[in-house]
């Protein structure tokens, strides 16, 4: 008898468990004898199609014997797991192995890829979904944690700042009143010595009048008073007062200020496997369009000379110029908002912080402002500095680029709030990393967290790791002659590349992380390029000197 028909005397029934199964539901994949036919019929979820199962074996593709291409392996040997054919046996490779009809063990795995199936679809892939929904959950309330966090922190060091402010105002109430008693002691030892004077005047004018006269009367009424002068007026003997300064104990402080306690972030077993979770990995990298294409542009901005553009989102971008108005308009142009400094002068940058706010500096009176809606509150004012760029950083601290008000200095300063925290200035030879000249400058942070800084007068762009190290200068690729690179503004994108606005060639480079020149975007019709900002989908904003405004497709 033909082995696949012999299953026939051994294959049972799926309903009854008991008699033997000559038919075979193809829907269904389920064996089943003469007497449960109709039972199962009855289920009218689908529509069956029962069948002899001679009929479905005969469907059945039996593999070919790798070692005897000519014969169908009809039997699975269990010890080795492998289809075999008759003249395997016959060979006495597998004697003393146990053999399975092949179809037995087919049905068999058929039962496990069923049983895998279900298992699959309703409880495991379920769980993922649950996981992955988790997953979404936390990574919103970790930002709103973040931003929670960041708040109670700021206002711990306002509160510190207000503790610091109280004690130096206390210790000048203190300089105050010693300054006026020692005023006062100076003022009274003053008034004295010129009362005596003039009575020692009035003393020798009368001296001389009776040296000059006749009369007797007068002389014999003289009484010498160098008795009384000769003790000479009492000197003042003063010490002046010191400030003591006590050195500033960092770790005291810092207990003090308060601490934050540790991350712990660990994986729970659900039983199944979770995925180890690994550092953040860097997009995949894309590559660049050999000719740029131009999205949108919108062709006038209402400034004479456009100077500076910032992405709020997508679809709105702001915008400043040659007055004091700085403005929001949408991709098709229209004007949706107007802000005026609150100084009244000339902004001489803009950014968008992390929270939607607009911040600008103003050069004229060193400050640093932020808008909120109608309201513009001044974060911070420097001292013997003035401000050129700024950039909002992943996170939330300000970047500011200043130069001093003698033009010999320039350095980048991190501010948390109106709190300083970092300051770069040198590199670790001692020598300048930016042109002290007041010239522009325009700085951002990069995905790795790189502070990049475009310095038009020194005709380069100096890239710095966020610990303040140097990590290279790029003064334009080999075969561009360096007195001719002068890059205004600076952006970098989600791939950690840097673009800067090459202004007078009317092109913008393309570098890498690492400082490698990619490609000039020069053949799209650009027309003195400035002010650069790039939008969540790698978009590139470039403000023209002119008045417009391009938003350019850069990658394919």
């Amino acid at each position: 008898m033909d082995p696949r028909y012999s299953a026939q005397d051994v294959v049972r029934c799926a309903l009854c468990r008991d008699a033997v199964a000559p038919l075979y539901c193809n829907v269904c994949h389920t064996h089943l004898c003469k007497d449960c036919v109709e039972k199962h019929f009855s289920d009218k979820s689908k529509v069956h199609n029962v069948v002899p199962l001679e009929q479905f074996l005969s469907t059945l593709n039996y593999p070919k014997c790798p070692t005897h291409p000519t014969k169908q392996c009809e039997l699975q040997c269990e010890q080795c797991d492998i289809p075999i054919c008759i003249s395997c046996i016959s060979s006495g490779k597998h004697i003393g192995h146990k053999q399975l009809e092949i179809f037995a063990d087919f049905e068999s795995k058929k039962e496990v890829l069923r049983r895998d199936l279900q298992k699959l679809e309703q409880s495991i892939f379920p769980k993922y979904q649950e996981s992955a929904a988790i997953i979404k959950t936390q990574k919103t309330d970790q930002l709103k944690h973040s931003q929670k966090l960041t708040a109670e922190l700021n206002k711990q060091g306002e509160a510190l700042h207000r503790e610091i402010h109280t004690i130096i105002q206390r210790k000048q109430a203190e300089i105050d009143e010693m300054d006026r008693q020692h005023a006062a002691a100076i003022e009274k030892q003053e008034d004295e010595t010129n009362k005596a004077l003039h009575e020692i005047k009035q003393v020798i004018q009368d001296l001389k009048s009776l040296l000059d006269t006749s009369d007797v009367g007068l002389v014999s009424k003289y009484r010498s008073r160098i008795a009384e002068f000769r003790k000479l007026p009492t000197k003042l003997k003063i010490s002046l007062p010191n400030l003591l300064p006590q050195k500033i104990n960092r770790e005291e402080l810092l207990k003090q200020f308060g601490s934050i306690n540790s991350l712990s972030i660990e994986t729970e077993e659900q039983g199944y496997t979770v995925p180890s979770p690994g550092a953040e990995s860097s997009p995949p990298a894309r590559p660049l369009l050999d000719v740029p294409r131009l999205i949108t542009d919108i062709p006038t901005t209402g400034y004479e000379y456009l100077c500076n553009v910032s992405c709020l989102s997508d679809e709105e971008i702001w915008t400043r110029g040659d007055n004091k108005i700085m403005k929001l308009y949408n991709l098709m142009g229209k004007l949706l908002k107007s802000v005026q400094t609150k100084s009244g002068n000339m902004p001489k940058d803009i950014a968008v912080t992390r929270s939607g706010g607009l911040v600008y500096a103003d050069r004229e009176d060193s400050s640093i402002n932020l808008v909120s809606g109608t309201q513009i509150q001044t974060l911070i004012t420097l001292r013997g500095w003035r401000p050129w760029g700024l950039c909002s950083t992943a996170s939330g601290d300000l970047l500011v680029i200043m130069t001093s008000d003698d033009g010999k200095q320039a350095k980048v300063v991190r501010y948390s709030g109106s709190t300083e925290k970092q300051s770069i200035q040198w590199d670790d030879q001692g020598k300048k990393l930016y042109s002290s000249d007041i010239c522009n400058k325009y700085l951002s942070e990069n995905r790795n967290l790189d502070i990049c800084v475009a310095d038009n007068r020194a005709g380069a762009v100096v890239v710095v790791s966020a610990a303040g190290k140097l990590r290279f200068r790029y003064t334009g690729p080999p075969s561009t002659p360096r007195e001719s690179f002068r890059p205004y503004s600076i952006t970098t994108d989600s791939q950690a590349n840097i673009l800067t606005s090459d202004y007078k060639n009317h092109r913008i480079h393309i570098i890498d992380q690492d400082g490698r020149f990619l490609r000039f975007i020069h053949n799209c019709g650009l027309k003195r390029p400035g002010s650069l900002c790039v939008d969540s989908r790698d978009n590139l904003f470039v403000a023209e000197y002119t008045g417009k405004v391009k938003k350019l497709q850069y990658y394919k």
